[in-house]
């Protein structure tokens, strides 16, 4: 093996040498030459009622207000490789019907990305998601290959509506949704209750948003009928 000597983009030039004369293994000259792990740029508190928030330094170089900050939600889950991974979702255009898995260039974080975030998805009406990277802001672990496709699965998973976990439900479900629901769309309320094996008779709010669904009147009457009736008898 050459000596080291002077380093250059992180390879010594011991390194270059060997990496031409005789080549490593290619998955270690990927991971040098496709990641490049900014220092972090933001981190994740969470107080103690288990409520997550977003906490940037000055390189995020954030551009909006705190009232943006405020709606971009963060989370950490766990990669099927035993990595943590943060994700973000950025609620964009609470309007639309339609969320983009956004896997970010190699040489940034989710700190330094959610203000592009903002800029995007309001241009295209649509929300946003998004991970690091094993190894990238608060992810664990090193930034691989293998971890790549870990990171994003888990993501996905994270991503998906209850839609797929509705089906094995063995009680009595009752669905409630304002039609006017500003936060989650209507359509997903529907989508639920059409694939939920033991629904009870929904009930659509008309006119209801996602905070003020609790001031109808009919919602607690419904609520009454639910647990008085639906779920004695079940």
């Amino acid at each position: 093996m050459p000596e080291q000597g002077p380093r250059m983009n992180s390879f010594s030039l011991g390194e270059l040498c060997w990496l031409f004369c005789c080549p490593p293994c290619p998955s270690r000259i990927a991971a040098k030459l496709a990641f490049l792990p900014p220092e972090p740029t933001y981190s994740i508190h969470t107080d103690a009622n288990g409520a997550s928030s977003l906490h940037l330094t000055e390189r995020a170089d954030w551009q909006y207000s705190q009232r943006e900050l405020d709606a971009v939600e963060v989370l950490v889950t766990r990669t099927s490789r035993g990595n943590r991974v943060g994700c973000m979702f950025v609620r964009c255009a609470p309007s639309s019907r339609y969320t983009l898995l956004f896997s970010h260039g190699n040489a940034v974080d989710l700190g330094q990305m959610c203000s592009f975030y903002i800029g995007l998805g309001s241009r295209i009406n649509c929300n946003v998601f998004s991970y690091d990277y094993s190894g990238y802001g608060v992810s664990t672990g090193k930034p691989s290959e293998k971890n790549l496709y870990a990171d994003i699965e888990a993501a996905w998973q994270v991503l998906r509506n209850n839609i797929d976990k509705v089906s094995k439900v063995a009680s009595p479900v009752l669905v409630i949704h304002g039609t006017e629901d500003e936060v989650i769309d209507f359509s997903h309320g529907l989508a639920i209750y059409e694939r939920c094996p033991r629904a009870v008779e929904p009930l659509w709010v008309e006119g209801a948003g996602h905070n003020d669904i609790e001031l109808y009147a009919q919602y607690l009457e419904r609520l009454k009928q639910f647990i008085t009736f639906e779920l004695a008898t079940s």
